[in-house]
């Protein structure tokens, strides 16, 4: 029996004892085979981690969604209760941005919050707290419309509007239904008038070589469609019902402020002041904040805000919304200065 350099027997030597050849390669061939059953093994391991932990993943994600459910079906009034202070608070009521019927300054949500307000045992004065530009002279006219049945209703609770930065249009609409208005100095007071803008494309379509194929029953029926000529007479209706509406307006401010307002020919002509020349035409009886009327007028320094809060899906709905809108600005290259 020959040995090698290292003292091993070879495949002859072993041959040579009596011994099969080839038993090493068998030997090798059985560890590969026991190596690949266990990375099998441990792989089936892995993957079935990797679905709990996706399992865990969906029912995670199924028990957020049924928890936002929850807040967009359950009424917010059950969410966003007020209790009684006692004695000795200020209700405030905000009426922010437009008014309109599906905006945070709807009148359902507004007069909602003044019901509230008044009937809370503590409430020794309410604040509306007014910045808007205006907008539905409907849903302007049912919330000036509630705060004075309120008024008559609980005419031990004074009522008091307060205008941050804009209290225009149907914001002052609503503001005149207060028992006293007040304004920042800077502030944007009145506005009183009604506006209807559109735009007419009637030569458009002819230079784009399209027929448009308009069918009406009643002859007046599209007089506002923007392809149609607008007929004198048609025009001279519209500004007729334009009227009626500013007249109705002009009432309800009167009715609200009386004698305070100032002989002007240009108070209801549609013009803006600012909070310290309204004070002097008589839409405002004086200059302050909310925290000063409260403190100052009511005499009830704490306030209590009778507002419904937005829930806290809605706000992270705006939240994502206005994340997802800037980060395609910037991608887009939309994000430049602008002038305020």
């Amino acid at each position: 029996m020959s040995d090698n350099l290292w003292g091993e027997k070879t495949d002859q030597d072993a041959g040579a004892e009596g011994k099969p050849a080839g038993t090493g390669d068998e030997a090798r061939d059985k560890s590969r085979e026991w190596q690949l059953i266990e990375k099998l093994v441990m792989g089936l391991g892995a993957e079935q981690r990797r679905a709990r932990r996706w399992g865990i993943f969906f029912k995670s994600l199924t028990f957020i969604y049924l928890f936002a459910a929850l807040f967009l079906l359950v009424p917010g009034s059950l969410f966003d209760k007020v209790e009684p202070h006692g004695d000795g608070h200020t209700a405030l009521v905000e009426v922010q941005g437009t008014i309109a019927q599906d905006e945070d300054a709807s009148a359902d949500r507004i007069s909602g919050a003044l019901r509230r307000a008044f009937k809370d045992e503590g409430t020794r004065g309410v604040i509306v707290r007014i910045n808007s530009p205006g907008g539905s002279p409907v849903q302007a006219g049912y919330v000036y419309d509630e705060i004075r049945r309120l008024k008559a209703e609980y005419p031990q609770v004074p009522v008091y509007s307060v205008i941050a930065d804009i209290g225009a249009s149907g914001g002052y609409y609503i503001a005149a239904a207060a028992d006293e208005i007040y304004a920042d100095k800077a502030s944007l007071v009145g506005s009183i008038g009604v506006v209807s803008s559109s735009f007419g494309f009637v030569d458009m379509l002819e230079k784009l070589g399209v027929e448009r194929r308009l069918m009406t029953a009643g002859e007046h029926k599209a007089f506002l469609d923007p392809f149609v000529p607008l007929k004198a007479s048609e025009k001279e209706f519209w500004s007729s019902v334009l009227e009626t509406t500013h007249a109705q307006f002009i009432e309800q401010v009167k009715r609200g402020r009386g004698e305070r307002l100032k002989d002007d020919a240009e108070l209801f002509s549609g013009l803006v002041w600012t909070g310290e020349q309204a004070l002097e035409l008589g839409l405002v009886d004086g200059l302050g904040s909310a925290g000063y009327v409260a403190r100052e007028v009511v005499g009830a320094e704490e306030i209590v805000n009778f507002t419904p809060a937005k829930s806290t899906l809605e706000r992270l709905t705006e939240q994502l919304g206005v994340s997802i809108a800037r980060t395609l600005s910037m991608e887009l290259g939309l994000g430049g200065s602008v002038l305020r």
